[in-house]
């Protein structure tokens, strides 16, 4: 199993999560990643108007125009986030092999194949016709390349849009465009209902995002995750803090007690086992309005997981940021 620390590393490549290479108890979330990410927005050269498959395809990617002369029969993914997509779509079952950390469905053919550093001998064993990637630190793309296995890169994205259109690729790539096109119209209704439901704060709603402790490390609404808050006229108080702009600053207790969160959001309750008990027994935190508050349900846990990609879920996370908000004005 990967230490805590090469979690991190692999979260911060790929998801909303700190940037330090310091916090050996990292947990789950993910980056502002580059807008090329999302940059296959396009699909009508893979795809006809009323979602059938055509094949050869040639699909856009973060390593550019991959072509795919068929159906892709055996896929390995090596991203969560784009294992719980195929499967979302329609194509778990040319699923073969998932990375060790995608969880999502439990019926996902989890390997020991890892994400971090994917060896390319170990995934050609399984014959893919395709493979899915997060990240290429390791050239795997380059790699694969040389066994002539197509590779789609889809690193994390920057905004919504962006995580659609990658589920809009992937359904190209697999053949079920016209169910990717669905999911993805069912994600933006379901979004669309929760933001429009959630009262308007009537003035500055302060809130804290917490990806890993110890050590306070937040993400601003520069990152992904924090372009989804800022969608709910929330202010973020990590975003004075980021002083290298990087996106994921580290807080002092002295800064957040004095920020005075009115909400704070968990995203470390399966990594680091945090609560609202255990955030209320932090030296000073009782003072914090979100902590005095918490009866309300202004301290709220969230799904590591989830809140660490950019899939189908993402519906949930902001149907449970909506709650939150809801009740911090009730």
């Amino acid at each position: 199993m990967h230490s805590r620390l090469h979690i991190l590393t692999r979260r911060v490549a790929v998801g909303v999560v700190a940037a330090s290479a310091l916090l050996v108890a990292g947990c789950s979330s993910s980056k502002s990643a580059s807008a090329a990410a999302g940059a296959g927005a396009s699909t009508a050269a893979t795809s006809s108007a009323s979602g059938t498959a055509a094949f050869p395809a040639t699909i856009t990617a973060k390593n550019g125009a991959v072509k795919l002369a068929a159906e892709p029969k055996k896929i390995v993914s090596l991203s969560p986030s784009a294992t719980e997509d195929l499967f979302q779509i329609g194509a778990g079952s040319q699923v073969v092999a998932v990375d060790d950390q995608s969880n999502f469905p439990a019926s996902a053919p989890k390997t020991t194949l890892s994400g971090y550093k994917p060896n390319a001998e170990a995934i050609a064993k399984y014959n893919p016709d395709l493979v899915v990637v997060a990240d290429d630190s390791s050239q795997i793309v380059e790699q694969l390349g040389k066994l002539n296995v197509p590779v789609l890169w889809f690193d994390a994205p920057n905004t919504l849009d962006d995580a659609y259109s990658q589920i809009t690729e992937l359904g190209a790539a697999t053949g079920h465009a016209g169910s990717a096109s669905s999911t993805v119209a069912s994600m933006k209704q379901q979004i669309t209902a929760a933001i429009a439901a959630t009262k308007k704060p009537a003035g500055p709603l302060k809130y804290y995002y917490e990806v890993g402790t110890p050590g306070n490390y937040s993400a601003t609404s520069k990152t992904f995750i924090g372009s989804i808050f800022a969608r709910f006229g929330l202010t973020n108080i990590a975003d004075p803090a980021d002083k290298t702009g990087g996106g994921y600053p580290q807080l002092s207790d002295e800064y957040l007690v004095t920020s005075a969160p009115d909400l704070i959001f968990l995203a470390d309750t399966k990594c680091c086992q945090q609560t609202t008990a255990t955030v209320a027994a932090r030296p000073g935190w009782s003072a914090i309005p979100a902590v005095k508050n918490a009866v309300k349900g202004t301290v709220v846990g969230i799904d590591d997981d989830i809140a660490s990609r950019w899939g189908p879920r993402l519906v949930q996370l902001v149907q449970q940021i909506a709650k939150a908000v809801n009740q911090a004005q009730g």
